[in-house]
């Protein structure tokens, strides 16, 4: 049968389709292996792809009248996917950064001076709406361009009822008008001053007010706890999570990553956690304890690089089979929009390889986020989310480091970005 296509990528030197892994992530050896054609070609048509193979091949299935976009030399693979993205806020923290990264200031001792996250409550409620779509959409620019076509996008930057239901509702806004796809999460963050002393105050209201509301808004699929020494104990997520899943929203934990504070433990007690992220002071027996459940570990390798210098158990947590992904944890603390450095930091710091690196930024994101069916491989029906990037193989990420090597970046088949430039008139 001929078929029909827009365009077809031809010549890849490496295409990376990583097909076969819709249904369950990728874990332990299967992680390495990438499904790569060389000389690949990859075909789409009104904005899916309809044809994966060797080019020649796929060539021979096309019918005439479709655009050529020659990768040789290239490696195209699909669009890389965030799944741990703090994306609403205003105002910046660079000057705490270099206090921990050159004094070494802890990020609790902060806190206690009233900086820290505190800080980013304050200037992100006096902000306007229209100013933080402004501002949000520069981050989602940055993104697009470094090749990631998805994201899961948390609010948890004001913690007030109206604030967090103005955060969702811009990504919301976002998801409408950005090329980027937004995945929305409400997520319990900070605590502001004035519940400092009645934590327990603020989860009653979250429970009983905040959660039902936007779930009745529609405007989360999933909720978040930032279970944290110094922020929200294991009772005060347990509460958040549960009230959560009352209301059909699927769960997310963020934990252990300032200290042990036992949440990935307690995920594995609630059971059904989509995803457990950082994991940095988590004992390995607890991460055993997710053993069986459908659970994503998301490493996060950019926070571990600018506070602690502790990263992650990676290579453990592989090799007991757990499924992980890669995440870039922008946030109003420290900001690296590229899944491509990413990608470096896994490889150069956490004793991943290059393969287990790729597929954490991709199919197993994809998992992560419940979008496996939709996103994160090259194979016929998915949608067309590619990259081509200016390396001629998948390990060059971690050795040509520190710039931005995607070329040319499609999402849902459109051309959004070629050589670190939006090319349509959205953009920012």
């Amino acid at each position: 049968m001929v078929i029909q296509a827009d365009f077809v990528i031809i010549n890849a030197n490496e295409l990376v389709t990583l097909a076969g892994s819709s249904e369950t992530p990728r874990t332990k050896e299967k992680m390495k292996d990438l499904q790569i054609v060389n000389n690949g070609a990859v075909a789409v048509k009104n904005g899916k792809i309809v044809a994966v193979g060797a080019t020649d091949e796929v060539l021979g299935q096309i019918d005439e009248g479709y655009e050529v976009i020659d990768a040789t030399n290239k490696l195209v693979t699909p669009g890389l996917i965030d799944p741990h993205v703090h994306l609403v806020f205003a105002g910046t923290r660079e000057d705490e950064l270099e206090k921990m990264a050159v004094l070494g200031i802890s990020y609790l001792e902060i806190k206690e001076q009233g900086g820290g996250m505190n800080k980013s409550l304050k200037l992100t409620s006096e902000t306007s709406f229209e100013d933080q779509i402004r501002i949000t959409s520069k981050i989602l620019d940055k993104m697009l361009i470094h090749g990631t076509t998805t994201i899961e996008a948390k609010s948890g930057y004001e913690m007030t009822f109206h604030g967090e239901i103005k955060q969702l509702e811009i990504i919301k806004s976002l998801n409408e008008s950005h090329p980027l796809d937004l995945v929305p999460t409400f997520l319990a963050q900070g605590i502001p001053p004035e519940y400092e002393d009645n934590s327990d105050l603020l989860v009653s209201e979250i429970v009983e007010k905040w959660i039902p509301e936007i779930a009745k808004r529609n405007l989360a699929e999933y909720a978040d706890v930032f279970c944290e020494k110094g922020y929200y104990n294991l009772e005060q997520t347990r509460r958040i999570l549960l009230s959560a899943r009352k209301h059909s929203l699927k769960l997310r934990n963020h934990c252990d990553w300032l200290a042990h504070s036992g949440g990935t433990r307690l995920s594995a007690e609630i059971g059904d956690i989509v995803s457990v992220d950082h994991l940095i002071w988590t004992p390995l027996e607890e991460v055993d304890a997710l053993q069986g459940q459908k659970t994503i570990i998301v490493f996060l390798p950019t926070s571990p690089f600018c506070y602690v210098n502790k990263y992650a158990p990676a290579r453990e947590i592989i090799d007991r089979g757990m499924p992980v992904a890669l995440a870039t944890d922008v946030s109003a603390a420290n900001m690296c929009e590229s899944m491509q450095m990413m990608m470096t930091l896994a490889v150069l710091r956490m004793k991943m390889t290059a393969a287990e690196a790729l597929t954490a930024s991709t199919i197993n994101a994809a998992h992560s986020i419940d979008r496996a069916h939709e996103i994160g491989s090259i194979e016929v029906g998915k949608k067309a989310d590619i990259v081509i990037f200016n390396a001629p193989n998948h390990r060059f990420f971690a050795y040509n480091y520190g710039i931005n090597l995607a070329e040319k970046v499609y999402k849902d088949g459109n051309l959004v970005a070629v050589r670190g430039r939006r090319t349509d008139s959205d953009s920012s």
